[in-house]
């Protein structure tokens, strides 16, 4: 083999290598969707709450890398299943799309809907994922999630608890903990987290089970948090133990990713998730997201979809053990 030939199978090689690593850049770039008009959001959750401030600093960010404005549509109600619901008579030409809460994928097994979470819109991208937890107020009684449970043991109904809606996660891991511990509460529903915040400091209710939206007030010293419902401890809050610690194994599950309309073209799909993945990565977002202690949570079409098929099935034998589902 002459000298010349290694050269050139060499050089060779390294430039297929080259075009391997580029190609999916490449091909994206020229197979970028272009939108021709603003692109309409419907978020499932109040204005002014975690999950619209994070959709609306996504939204700046795409509309740089799409060139194109991106409108954020506030459609709260059905338990958060409102705003995928308003994608059945849209076009799927990516102009309009949906926020998903966790909560489209339980919906459906305890309330008659027109829609089929697994057939009738089209996944796209994992967005970010809620930290559980329970808090009180600081000058709550309950100095421990002990506490909690034995005044729920005491005076059954007695004390109120917020979240975000029925069915919700934090509605959930209440039963759940109600069923582990024999200690009864009433469930209050709110359309979002600015609500049962100020619940709360009303004292219209003892306690909040949701999503760390209520992180700030932890921080400037108004509430405490009794116990994560988390599988580890939060590095933020290392002193604050979960509940599977004391003995109680509830993990609240609570992730949200965007949604279109069924059969979208794939290239467009794909647009709107490198789109999205990379506004993720903007300081902007990222820092809105740690203020309460949400991480990210990129999923491709293929793996949201996989996802959303596996907990449609698994989530069930939890709801009819909830009394919310019949089998």
């Amino acid at each position: 083999m002459s000298k010349s030939f290694v050269v050139r199978r060499r050089r060779f090689t390294a430039l297929a290598g080259a075009a391997a690593v580029a190609a999916p850049m490449v091909a994206w770039g020229q197979t970028r969707w272009k939108p021709d008009k603003p692109i309409t959001i419907y978020n499932p959750f109040a204005a002014g709450g975690v999950t619209d401030v994070h959709m609306r600093l996504l939204g700046e960010a795409v509309t740089k890398i799409l060139g194109q404005q991106i409108v954020i549509d506030v459609k709260p109600g059905a338990a958060g299943t409102l705003a995928p619901a308003m994608l059945l008579n849209a076009k799927p030409d990516g102009q309009t799309l949906a926020v998903m809460s966790i909560n489209t994928l339980r919906y459906p097994h305890y309330q008659q809907t027109n829609w089929n979470p697994l057939t009738d819109f089209t996944y796209i991208t994992g967005l970010s994922s809620y930290t559980m937890g329970i808090v009180v107020r600081t000058d709550s009684p309950w100095k421990t999630f002990q506490d909690m449970i034995d005044a729920g043991k005491k005076d059954p109904d007695k004390y109120n608890y917020g979240t975000s809606g029925v069915g919700g996660t934090g509605q959930l891991m209440m039963i759940e903990v109600e069923q582990a511990t024999g200690a009864k509460f009433t469930h209050v529903p709110y359309k979002g987290g600015a609500e049962w915040m100020q619940a709360l400091m009303g004292g219209e209710i003892q306690f909040i089970a949701d999503a760390a939206q209520w992180a700030p007030f932890v921080d400037d010293g108004k509430c405490r948090i009794l116990a994560f419902a988390t599988e580890q401890r939060i590095p933020r809050y290392k002193d604050v133990p979960t509940m599977t610690e004391l003995g109680v194994k509830v993990v609240g599950q609570s992730p949200y990713g965007l949604l279109g309309p069924k059969g979208m073209p794939p290239e467009i799909v794909e647009s709107i998730y490198q789109a999205f993945k990379q506004a993720s990565t903007e300081p902007k977002v990222t820092e809105y997201l740690a203020k309460f202690i949400q991480v990210p949570w990129d999923k491709n079409p293929a793996e949201f979809r996989a996802f959303a098929e596996k907990y449609y099935v698994d989530v069930k034998p939890l709801l009819i053990k909830a009394g919310l589902a019949k089998s």
